[in-house]
């Protein structure tokens, strides 16, 4: 140490004598650095662990939200076509939405959100945007109850647009479709004919779709042909649908 103070050549010496215990350093420090390298290693699995959760929790969101716009956007456009119905129907219009649904075996009913109040009349014509629903078949102060095409107590008046032929469709219980009633085996009704109303009765204006033509059979133990429907109206889809009062209840 005297010899290191007081003479400066000793220097040189001096960094000579440290050099075999350079190793023992490092080897010293070593374990302090591979420690500190797993802190590192395991803090930044720990963030991308979090970061990974974050990102798959805003895609979640961001997958919700879209789906709401679109559910939003075709809400939208049932809207806008429903309006489009109504400005067809040369009568009194108001658009009502659908607060319930029966859940029984073979009934078709839904309740509506306007009622007495709103000038709903028993028998009245139901349709959304694509073709006739039902009609109401009870009112109340606020709400109303439909009777949809396809329920079994069902029954309204057709005409095949292609050939004029008159008949009577009502609700299949188990398919949840339509059928015509009592239609000669002679009668020229083909797969995707369209039935409208015909006016017939007292329940349905002239000329508003009903149902599309799904299967023709002819079974030789029948009397008459079974034709079988798909209804033109979303009935297990629509929220909003259209009241009319046509001239007789005008």
């Amino acid at each position: 140490m005297v010899m290191d103070k007081r003479l400066v050549a000793f220097s040189y010496v001096r960094s000579w004598l440290v050099l075999p215990v350079t190793p023992l350093q490092y080897l010293v420090n070593l374990p302090s650095k591979w420690i500190d390298n797993v802190r590192a290693v395991i803090h930044t699995h720990d963030n991308l662990v979090n970061e990974n959760l974050r990102l798959k929790s805003d895609q979640l969101l961001l997958q919700s939200r879209l789906q709401r716009l679109i559910a939003i956007e075709s809400e939208n456009n049932y809207l806008k076509s429903l309006m489009q119905s109504a400005q067809k129907v040369k009568a009194k219009t108001l658009i009502a939405e659908l607060m319930a649904v029966d859940s029984e075996p073979f009934l078709s009913q839904v309740i509506l959100d306007k009622g007495q109040r709103d000038g709903v009349y028993k028998g009245q014509p139901v349709l959304d945007a694509t073709g006739v629903m039902g009609q109401v078949v009870r009112t109340d102060l606020f709400t109303s109850r439909v009777l949809l095409i396809n329920d079994p107590h069902s029954g309204i008046a057709v005409q095949d647009v292609r050939t004029g032929l008159r008949s009577v469709a009502v609700g299949d219980g188990y398919s949840e479709k339509i059928r015509l009633l009592y239609v000669s085996k002679t009668a020229d009704i083909q797969p995707g004919d369209i039935f409208m109303t015909s006016g017939m009765g007292d329940h349905y204006p002239e000329g508003y779709p009903v149902g599309k033509v799904i299967s023709v059979t002819n079974n030789p133990s029948q009397q008459f042909k079974d034709v079988i429907l798909e209804p033109s109206a979303r009935l297990a889809t629509s929220r909003q649908v259209l009241l009319i009062w046509y001239e007789h209840h005008a």
